[in-house]
């Protein structure tokens, strides 16, 4: 028995570049640069018609036209071919040819360019030449270390040929790596189809052929993945390749890469044929004897099997009978957002309900979904009993509740028993991981209604831990709660099954407007508590950092003291100016000039910087006082403060005092200084009367 692979063999691209080369050699002369394609047959063939190789556009004869291989070539070569004014044809994979426009865009567009595959492959050498031969070529993680960047913008493409699990790993490695990467899947869809296909035959059967050439990357990775699964594994360019005492089986599978003539296959399929009819008289008496040793399938049955593919349509997997059994994606999981290939692995031993046999068709239908189920029927009934508490994932939203499947189970959650708290929108639990408890089955009309309750499990949680904070908690103790909820006055934390008080002025050292200017519901926060009530259930919590208090900083600052800052804020009886984040300080109406003033805006706007001298200090009332007047008086000249005092003894009358009367004692400067500061203070405010 031989079983020949539906994809072996020329690939699109390979064919288009063979028939061509065949017409352009029928019209003159031409030559490739670089073999056609791998695969020493066609090459001779095609040197028997006069069609010679070779490496650099330099080496081509004059009277020559140049020939492009299915690989293609950098935008260089192109260029110099052009350069050197020889005509030439382009054979390039349309497929190829796709990836040199792709990777040619990003890099002009200042993209890091990632090509997955074999660096020494002219395929990849050929697309690193479209980005100055700037890309990063890798066949493995390994080979991206030190080469990338957390903050990189990444293209990623891909060798034609490239096996999709080495493609996947790479990728997956690149997006939790880079903030940005851009994936183009540029594994050839033939190349895909033929690896798949050929991993599934190699599971079946006792030897493995692999036909073509030597230096194909495509059929050096068949052979790979056909020896995952048969270790009798053969990779020839011709029949002559084979062993000469090779034992012939009895069942072979044959596949063949993309570079390999149909010529070439057809002679290796016609002589296995031939080998395996003489191999032993008794070879049709064993043939029969392995029919017979297959299973017989039926509708409703449970069977087992190993995986022999996977993909985004479903699993493949032998079970044993004269056909193959096929699980559809859609059971697979009873979860729809599930990763398939994340779930089921190839060589994984499985379980499976017979859905449907057609073997007329060939084909058996499984669902490994039906088997979770009716294995998880019976858990859920048993957890209803003994009010077990579940773990299940929210599916999906339906009218009146949610739907958590479990164990292959859907289970209904009425919307008010779906959290402990009133959800306008049920969305928002899709996808989360739930735990619930069972608290009614119903069974009608042959359906199995089960009813849960995640409420119910949260407010026993809640309960519990609430037991256990009020047996431990202490003033100044620290926890680690979530935001809840926020209201004008400041947020609600939960801190472990007790919900506490953040006020507004505690969330914060700079005074804001409202509590969402710092936190937001859903925030993890450090907290401490500042007071508790056991009985009434009241906690008081403060967020802010001791060591963050900005009035540590004021006690740098002396009276006297020269600063700069910014006015904040204007008032009647003057103007409050930011000394730091978070500390104000005063400049009273008296202070802003050195001359009366009616206004405060008549001097100062809000975001105006000043300087201004410190007058007053006190910590204990976290008042400051600042003044602009003191400057401007000491920065006024002393000869002109020395001309107002002569000017003014020049204009005041002169008045002879009485002999008699006693001398005048002058009263203290400060004395002095309050009594002018308090007819200041009257004169302003009967104005403000």
């Amino acid at each position: 028995m031989i079983i020949l692979a539906k994809s072996a063999g020329f690939c699109f691209g390979v064919q288009r570049a063979v028939e061509s080369l065949e017409a352009e050699a029928a019209l003159g002369r031409v030559s490739t640069l670089g073999p056609i394609i791998h695969n020493g047959d066609v090459v001779k063939r095609f040197e028997s018609m006069g069609v010679y190789a070779y490496e650099s556009p330099e080496d081509f004869p004059d009277d020559s036209k140049v020939a492009i291989r299915a690989h293609g070539v950098a935008k260089s070569v192109i260029a110099d071919i052009e350069e050197r004014g020889l005509a030439y044809a382009d054979l390039t994979c349309p497929f190829v040819k796709k990836i040199h426009n792709i990777v040619a865009k990003a890099y002009d567009d200042g993209d890091k360019i990632v090509i997955i595959g074999d660096k020494n492959h002219p395929e990849v050498a050929g697309i690193n030449g479209w980005c100055e031969n700037n890309a990063i070529i890798a066949l493995d993680i390994p080979d991206l270390s030190g080469k990338i960047d957390s903050d990189d913008t990444l293209c990623v493409v891909s060798q034609t040929t490239m096996d999709r699990e080495s493609f996947e790993k790479i990728v997956n490695y690149l997006k939790n790596s880079c903030k940005s990467v851009q994936v183009f899947d540029t594994i050839c869809n033939a190349t895909n189809k033929r690896q798949t296909e050929a991993g599934e035959i190699a599971a079946m059967v006792d030897m493995m052929i692999v036909i073509g050439g030597r230096n194909s990357s495509n059929t050096t990775k068949l052979t790979a993945i056909c020896k995952k699964y048969c270790k009798n594994t053969y990779q020839i360019e011709n029949f002559g390749d084979l062993p000469q005492d090779i034992n012939i089986p009895k069942k072979i599978g044959i596949t063949a890469g993309a570079s390999t003539p149909a010529a070439i296959i057809k002679e290796v399929v016609e002589k296995m044929e031939e080998m395996q009819k003489n191999s032993g008289e008794n070879f049709a008496a064993e043939f029969e004897e392995y029919e017979k040793s297959l299973i017989t399938l039926n509708t409703r049955d449970i069977v087992k099997g190993t995986v022999i593919a996977v993909s985004e349509a479903g699993v493949s997997v032998n079970l044993g009978y004269k056909s193959d059994g096929f699980v559809p994606a859609s059971e697979v999981s009873d979860d729809p957002s599930a990763d398939i290939k994340s779930l089921v692995k190839v060589g994984d031993e499985i379980e499976a309900f017979v859905v449907r046999v057609n073997d007329v068709e060939g084909e058996v239908t499984l669902s490994m979904k039906k088997i979770l189920a009716m294995k998880g029927a019976k858990e859920v009934e048993d957890a209803f009993e003994t009010k077990e508490i579940l773990e299940g994932k929210v599916t999906q939203v339906v009218n009146g509740g949610v739907i958590v499947t479990c164990k292959g189970i859907r289970v209904f959650i009425p919307a008010s028993q779906a959290s402990d708290r009133y959800l306008a929108d049920l969305e928002v639990l899709v996808g989360t991981t739930a735990n619930f408890r069972i608290i009614d089955i119903k069974k009608m009309r042959g359906r199995t209604k089960i009813v849960g309750s995640i409420k119910n499990v949260i407010e026993e949680q809640k309960t519990a831990l609430a037991e256990q904070f009020w047996a431990g908690v202490e003033v100044g103790k620290r926890y680690q709660g979530v935001v809840k909820s926020l209201t004008k006055f400041g947020a609600f934390a939960d801190i472990g099954g007790v919900d506490g008080l953040i006020h507004i002025s505690e969330l914060s050292w700079a005074k804001i407007k409202h509590p969402s200017e710092v936190v937001k519901e859903g925030d993890v926060v450090d907290v401490y508590v500042i007071s508790f009530d056991k009985e009434t259930g009241k906690i008081s919590l403060g967020f802010k950092n001791a060591d963050d208090n900005p009035w540590k900083k004021v006690e740098q600052l002396t009276e006297g003291d020269v600063i700069d800052c910014k006015i904040v804020r204007i008032v009647p009886f003057g103007a409050f100016a930011e000394i730091y984040p978070g500390v104000d300080g005063l400049i009273h109406i008296s202070q802003v000039a050195d001359k009366r003033i009616g206004k405060v805006e008549d001097e100062l706007m809000v975001g105006q910087h000043v300087q201004a001298k410190v007058v007053e200090i006190d910590l204990e009332n976290k008042k400051i006082g600042l003044s602009i007047r003191a400057l401007l008086a000491k920065e006024a000249p002393a000869e002109e403060a020395a001309e107002e005092v002569v000017e003014e003894a020049v204009e005041a009358p002169v008045e002879e005092a009485p002999v008699e009367e006693a001398p005048v004692e002058e009263a203290p400067v400060a004395e002095a200084a309050e009594e002018t500061a308090a007819e200041e203070a009257t004169e302003e405010a009967a104005s403000e009367e």
